[in-house]
Order: C-alpha cells, then sequence, then structure tokens
C-alpha cells in the first residue's frame, strides 16, 4: 500500500525526467565531494591513531576543520536522502516494488550512519572544558574522546551492508532498464557487492576488511553522476517503460 502511494505520488509533475536525472548526476558528484571530505579527509588530520592526546590537542587546535566535517556529513546525508527519492522515481519503470525496497535499504543505511556520526561529534562535547566535566581526570576526557571517534570510524562501517544491498538492487534495476547504460549498473551492484564483503569481514575477520573494498563504487558514483549530469536518460525509452509499467 505504501509503495502504491509513492508510486502515485512520485510521478513527475512540471518537470521532465531529464531534469530528474541531471539534478540525481548533480547530487551524486556533491555527495563524493562532501562524503570524500567528511568522512575521509577531516577525520585523517584530526585522530592520531592510539594517542588520545595528540587527537585531543587536534580537535582544539582546529576546531574549525572539525566541524567543517560534520557540516560536509550533513551535506552528504541531505544528498543521500534526496538521491534515494530521484533514483526510485528514474527506477520505478523497471520493478516498482524492488525499487521501493531499494529506497528502504538506502534509508537505513543513512540513518545507521548518522548515529554513528554522533559520536564524532561527542568528542567536541568532551574537550570544551565545560564545568560539569571537572569530575573527571585530562586524561579520561582525552582517552574518552578517542573512543569515542574510534566508534565513530568503527560504527561508519559496521552497517554499510544496507547500503550494499541498496546498490545491488539499484545495479540490477539499471542492467534492465534499456535507458541508462547496462556497464554502470553492473559496476554499481559489484561495488555494493564489495561493500556486502566488507561490512561481513568487519564483523568476522576485521584484519582482512580492505578499504580497497569500497572503492569501485566510489568510482562507480563517480562516472554515474557524470553520466547522469551530462547525458541523463533515453527519455523516449523511460517513457516506454513507465506507460508499460502502468499497465501492469
Amino acid at each position: 500500500m505504501i509503495a502504491s502511494q509513492l508510486r502515485g505520488s512520485a510521478k513527475p509533475l512540471g518537470a521532465s525526467i531529464q531534469t530528474y536525472a541531471r539534478i540525481a548526476g548533480a547530487l551524486f558528484l556533491v555527495s563524493i565531494v562532501a562524503g570524500g571530505f567528511g568522512e575521509s579527509y577531516a577525520p585523517s588530520q584530526l585522530i592520531v591513531s592510539g594517542n588520545a592526546n595528540a587527537t585531543a590537542q587536534n580537535l582544539i587546535a582546529h576546531d574549525l576543520l572539525y566541524r567543517l566535517g560534520f557540516l560536509a556529513y550533513l551535506t552528504e546525508a541531505v544528498c543521500d536522502v534526496a538521491l534515494t527519492f530521484l533514483l526510485y522515481i528514474l527506477l520505478r519503470p523497471v520493478h516498482a516494488p524492488l525499487a521501493f525496497l531499494a529506497v528502504l535499504f538506502r534509508m537505513m543505511a543513512t540513518t545507521t550512519f548518522a548515529f554513528a556520526e554522533l559520536f564524532y561529534f561527542i568528542p567536541s562535547l568532551l574537550v570544551g572544558g565545560d564545568a560539569y566535566l571537572k569530575t573527571f581526570s585530562p586524561d579520561q576526557l582525552t582517552t574518552l574522546a578517542l573512543l569515542s571517534l574510534n566508534v565513530y570510524e568503527t560504527g561508519g562501517f559496521l552497517f554499510v551492508l544496507f547500503y550494499g544491498i541498496g546498490s545491488i538492487i539499484l545495479g540490477s534495476l539499471m542492467m534492465r532498464s534499456g535507458y541508462l547504460p547496462w556497464i554502470l549498473g553492473t559496476l554499481l551492484a559489484l561495488g555494493g557487492l564489495g561493500f556486502v564483503i566488507r561490512n561481513i569481514l568487519v564483523v568476522l575477520a576485521p584484519a582482512n576488511a580492505s578499504v580497497f573494498l569500497v572503492l569501485p563504487t566510489i568510482l562507480t558514483l563517480l562516472l554515474l553522476g557524470l553520466w547522469l549530469l551530462i547525458l541523463g536518460v533515453n527519455v523516449e525509452k523511460w517513457r516506454e517503460k513507465e506507460a508499460a509499467a502502468a499497465h501492469t
């Protein structure tokens, strides 16, 4: 029932499907830049592995960079929510229930990562010097700050299973669409599989959970973003699929 309501309300009104595709392409590129800064660059400049004091000093000395990292994540999260909606519109003619299932997996991924990001922000409270924290020693506070950041890093990859499954579904729909390049759909599905495998390894064999397993997805999202922004979709074939879906 929910899926059918969403299907009915999600029809493009006034804007062409090509406009939706190009907005999605732009959001993909913004999401990659924001995610790269907020999830990778900023933390790498602040967190010193195994050294709580050095990490705390970095947080205090580079407070703006620290907060910009969190703002970048918020930007990425907004893009992800909008992309989830746009990808549903673009791919629902292929198979609406599966497209809606991908919506659920992507929203679950965004929600769980948002929870992990809470632990990224907690250290700003611990090293903020508020009076109520004087019951803790400086060493205890810096240790808790590093622990919180470690929880953030672990939590960020502990639930990528949901994102990976969503990508596999979206990739399979792209392969079947006829109005988007099948090769991009294949790469997206394979990238999603890499996320799933890495998630399993994080749980069962953390030492083997290589970051290289997620790199194919990043490359694919870059290519997909450029394709949608510049070339969009084959509008005629999309409309044919949409018309055929409406009569089933």
